[in-house]
């Protein structure tokens, strides 16, 4: 994807598309397209995050790793999905696990990069904080959802 392709992908995008056009050339400049196979790992929980990713195509599964067994799946993301905030909260860790459940293509952001811009640009970093923040809260109830319809413990809501 070259630039124009991508900056015109994230403005037309229901999560990029109301960040200023300078934005949006910045990210463009952070990104890059990657492939991942049919069940490979994106990320394990507890690695280092430095990037988050838009699936352009293909399925991933956002996976809560159990002490024994099978890992739960708490969502899974589809075509034009955003992936990863762990980037941008300190202690910068993954807090679930990303696997591919089918042949995939990914946006993939440098959160590095981008991280050290919010730190220079405070106006910058709110607008994207907000746009994160939002995922997290959607990701932390679907995972809270997801346990309680699996686990059902007894007194619990």
């Amino acid at each position: 994807m070259n630039a124009q392709a991508t900056i015109g992908y994230l403005s037309n995008h229901v999560f990029f598309g109301a960040l200023s056009d300078e934005t949006l050339s910045f990210l463009d400049k952070c990104s890059s397209k990657s492939e991942i196979k049919k069940d490979q790992v994106l990320f394990h929980q507890g690695e280092a995050a430095d990037h988050f990713y838009v699936v352009l195509a293909g399925q991933i599964s956002i996976q809560m790793p159990a002490i024994l067994g099978p890992s739960l799946e708490i969502q899974a993301l589809g075509s034009g999905q955003v992936l990863g905030w762990s980037w941008l909260i300190s202690p910068y860790r993954w807090s679930f696990q990303a696997k591919a459940t089918e042949d995939s293509e990914l946006l993939v952001f440098n959160g590095k990069a981008i991280l050290a811009r919010c730190e220079q640009d405070a106006k910058f970093g709110y607008e994207l904080l907000k746009k994160f923040a939002e995922l997290m809260s959607v990701r932390l109830d679907a995972a809270r959802k997801k346990m309680m319809d699996e686990w059902n413990p007894a007194g619990f809501a």
